[in-house]
Order: structure tokens, then C-alpha cells, then sequence
């Protein structure tokens, strides 16, 4: 599995950033999806981000990250680039 992620501390909060596909942010599993990354970023708010065919980013979840993240250049997000390989 690969994907790209940023663990961010703003203002006393930790949280993730996880880009996918835009069908993840109304997928009935976006929950399930949001969960499947916290054996990587551990037990703090994750938010999905998907961006548009011009670039521009759509957040998904705890509102008061993604009023901060809507702020943002997303270029300015740390993004690494996680490659996960099964046990």
C-alpha cells in the first residue's frame, strides 16, 4: 500500500492529513477508510483530502482542522510519501 500523508502539530493539535480518491470523501466507508490509517498516524484526528483536476483540495473531517486546513496553501503541508509492505 502507498499513499501520502502529513502528521501536523498547529496550535496544540495533533493530526493527519491522508490524500485519496475524491469517491473516498462520500463513500458510505469513509469512516472505515478514515480508520484504516490510524495504525500509521496513531490514535488523533484524521482528516481525508481529495483534490479537484485543478489541484484544489477538499477536506473531510473534524470541522475546526478543516476551517484551518481550507486556509492553507496545501503546497505548505510536510507530505511524505508512505509505502507500506504486508508483514
Amino acid at each position: 500500500m502507498e499513499f501520502d500523508g502529513a502528521k501536523i502539530i498547529e496550535q496544540g493539535v495533533t493530526f493527519a492529513i491522508v490524500a485519496v480518491k475524491s469517491s473516498a470523501l462520500t463513500s458510505p466507508a469513509k469512516e472505515n477508510i478514515r480508520a484504516s490509517f490510524i495504525p500509521f498516524f496513531g490514535n488523533i484526528p484524521i482528516v481525508l483530502m481529495a483534490q479537484n483536476a485543478r489541484g484544489i483540495p477538499t477536506y473531510d473531517g473534524r470541522r475546526d482542522i478543516v476551517r484551518f486546513l481550507a486556509n492553507i496553501n496545501p503546497v505548505k503541508i510536510p507530505w511524505k510519501h508512505y509505502y507500506v509492505t504486508s508483514a
